[in-house]
């Protein structure tokens, strides 16, 4: 499967998603500057990386969801491309227009840094079929503005479409009814904050995160 990593200004952990890709699926993906128009051909993956896309500047990812290769992100996941957004790739999807709700400062506006415990709560999608429904896994979170937050309205959607695919099993950041990853209504569009490729081998203390590559890759295959 050809994958495609998007690298912004600031971006920090870009190529630690890039290497648990390749991991994954044996290939190197394409590392797409954010000034670039077009992703390569016959991409079966993009991935929007975590870090701090233009210092975070203004709000969390809005610059970042301006630029010109998101254009072309957007468009890819209208056609049913997996689109995967880790931490400030989460935001930078929001700011996008790609999943609903933002992402506001942590409840005591401390950053957080820690292994945290998450409840599947959608094992159905394409991102989370590694998975089972109700099982606790265990990833690593790195943020400060990880607070998920929409109306009331598009809270209760969400949850009537099985589209929270992930929720935190302890408090963390204050993030409304402990949403942790949400699916777009096609459901191959995930964003959420903790970081899979930041436990995708022994080494990194676990493989919960190395699951949910190779559940995607299964599910496209």
């Amino acid at each position: 499967m050809k994958t495609a990593v998007i690298v912004f200004p600031g971006s920090n952990c870009d190529r630690d998603l890039a290497v648990a890709v390749e991991q994954v699926t044996g290939a190197r993906p394409a590392m797409v500057w954010h000034r670039e128009t077009a992703l390569p051909g016959g991409i079966g993956l993009v991935a929007v990386p975590g870090g701090f896309s233009y210092g975070d500047y203004l709000r969390s990812g809005a610059i970042a969801a301006r630029s010109p290769v998101m254009r072309a992100v957007v468009e890819a996941a209208g056609r049913g491309v997996p689109v995967l957004g880790v931490c400030n790739g989460f935001q930078v999807l929001t700011e996008a227009g790609l999943l609903p709700g933002a992402l506001m400062r942590n409840a005591g506006l401390n950053f957080v840094c820690r292994d945290v415990a998450l409840t599947v709560a959608n094992a159905q999608s394409p991102f989370t079929s590694g998975y089972a429904t109700g099982e606790t896994i265990h990833l690593p979170v790195a943020h400060h503005d990880g607070n998920y937050a929409a109306d009331a309205g598009t809270l209760d959607r969400l949850e009537g479409e099985g589209r929270v695919a992930l929720r935190y099993a302890e408090p963390v950041n204050g993030s409304a009814r402990g949403i942790a990853g949400i699916l777009n209504d096609a459901g191959n569009v995930l964003g959420l904050m903790p970081h899979p490729e930041r436990r995708t081998e022994a080494a990194h203390g676990g493989s919960d995160g190395r699951r949910l590559f190779e559940g995607l890759l299964a599910a496209v295959a």
